[in-house]
């Protein structure tokens, strides 16, 4: 799965900086070309002259090389990539990255890398499960970055516990398991619906709800990493997209989304519908701007199209369609109930009862259930980290249902 993979290795300062050496070694073992960068501090634990040798390329540590002007261009350097690794990562460089500081190559790399980043970090055991840290790994992965948990056992200080950093060979197995991952949609659409919808009351005035479309941006992020061609249909949303394999469709309201969901729905393999759609819309918006006048203001409502439903009744065999279901009473009979009734395959189930999950959060907490009424239940995390999860899974019940189609 490492052969011929372009691998970058961060090293910044803690004593297990030591264990790159080997880390390196079985990278290009494993047929991956590496270049390593170093910060200062990371050169008091291990020499760069160790790790060029073992890397066969030179050991990176300033932006600009020598006088003469050569520099280690930190731009070519991220695009150059298919993976940057972060082993050992301090305390210090996590809160770096974190916060976007670029006070050195390493940083200044990781700011520009467009490959996934993982981060193995390395430290005591009260540093390691300081709230501080808690909340940067937790931070770092709600960023699409990976983290690889640090292991238990005896540390540098002579306390025993969690924050040592992973052994290399558990590195190379983490990374292993993401290439191999890695592609599972290449050649095929995959549609997503994310945000709210607005529904105009007149010219400046409409019907909305608080979804911010993290969730769906999420999903089509983790679609598109699987190489598929991922078509999101965008209701009103400050976010954007960054990768290459995803199309963006921006729209306003309920209709407009359906609209731009049918056009796609037809050729896609998986169709994931996380948007918030209003399910009721002004009957007649006003042409003008409604002036204050009466003390109650009566606007008649109609239903929206019901997009899951009308998708629902298109679907073919070999098509998956994922519904969602944000409750905040009798949560499992409603999805339930919405899952069979619109012909959904699965159907995520969170609650706004639920503290840090559902709209406005970097977190969610879901359950997903299909047909067969089988639930899994996935804890507090980062929407990202959900999102990657829910995308694994329905590439699961796709390529079942594709054979059995």
């Amino acid at each position: 799965m490492l052969a011929n993979k372009k691998v970058l290795l961060g090293i910044s300062g803690s004593i297990a900086a030591y264990k790159a050496a080997l880390l390196t070694r079985l990278l290009v073992k494993a047929g991956a070309e590496v270049k390593v960068i170093m910060t200062h501090s990371a050169t008091q634990f291990i020499t760069p002259l160790t790790l060029a040798t073992l890397s066969k390329n030179p050991a990176a540590i300033e932006l600009v090389k020598d006088e003469s002007g050569q520099w280690n261009n930190h731009v070519e350097l991220g695009l150059w990539a298919d993976a940057f690794i972060i082993a050992p990562a301090s305390a210090n460089t996590l809160a770096k990255c974190v916060n976007g500081l670029c006070d050195n190559l390493l940083t200044a790399v990781y700011l520009s890398a467009r490959c996934p980043v993982f981060f193995a970090p390395a430290m005591d055991l009260d540093m390691y499960s300081h709230p501080a840290t808690r909340y940067n790994l937790q931070k770092l992965t709600s960023y699409g970055n990976h983290v690889i948990p640090a292991e238990s056992g005896e540390l540098a200080s002579g306390l025993s516990g969690e924050g040592r950093m992973a052994e290399p060979e558990h590195i190379i197995g983490y990374l292993q398991r993401h290439f191999k991952q890695i592609g599972q949609l290449t050649g095929q659409r995959v549609l997503i619906t994310a945000g709210p919808t607005y529904e105009a009351i007149d010219p400046v005035r409409f019907v909305g709800n608080h979804s911010t479309g993290k969730m769906g941006y999420a999903l089509a992020e983790a679609a598109a990493s699987q190489g598929a061609e991922v078509h999101l249909v965008s209701g009103p949303s400050h976010l954007s997209v960054s990768h290459p394999g995803i199309r963006l469709h921006k729209v306003t309201s309920a209709r407009e989304m359906y609209e731009a969901a049918n056009q796609y729905f037809k050729e896609s393999a998986i169709s994931i519908l996380a948007a918030a759609v209003a399910d009721y819309t002004p009957a007649t918006p006003a042409s003008q701007k409604i002036k204050k006048k009466e003390a109650v203001f009566s606007l008649e409502l109609e239903k929206t199209v019901d997009i899951a439903a009308e998708l629902g009744k298109q679907k073919q065999p070999g098509q998956l369609l994922i519904g969602f279901a944000l409750e905040t009473e009798n949560e499992r009979p409603n999805a339930l109930k919405k899952l069979e009734s619109k012909n959904l395959d699965l159907i995520v189930l969170n609650s706004l009862r639920n503290e840090g999950a559902g709209f406005g959060h970097e977190t969610n907490q879901v359950t997903i259930i299909d047909r067969k009424l089988n639930g899994i239940d996935l804890p507090l995390q980062p929407k990202a980290t959900i999102a990657a999860k829910i995308v694994e899974m329905a590439i699961e019940y796709w390529q079942h249902a594709k054979h059995m189609g």
